[in-house]
């Protein structure tokens, strides 16, 4: 679900409040961080690393 969340959000910077909306589709009670350890797992499981940018003080975005 997340990787489709970026792709349907390609080249656009998305927050990692807003990630954790479209993802999970609720208020995220714990810590955002936690879309860094999804991040990091597509990055490595799909080789990914480098289409998925860090936007730095953001979140993410999908580069194509």
């Amino acid at each position: 679900m997340l990787l489709e969340v970026l792709i349907n959000n390609r080249n656009i910077a998305l927050s990692r409040e807003r990630l954790l909306d479209l993802v999970w589709g609720y208020v995220f009670e714990g810590d955002v961080r936690t879309v860094d350890v999804h991040i990091t797992k597509l990055r490595k499981k799909l080789g990914l690393g480098e289409y998925i940018k860090t936007v730095y003080k953001l979140g993410y975005r999908l580069e194509i």
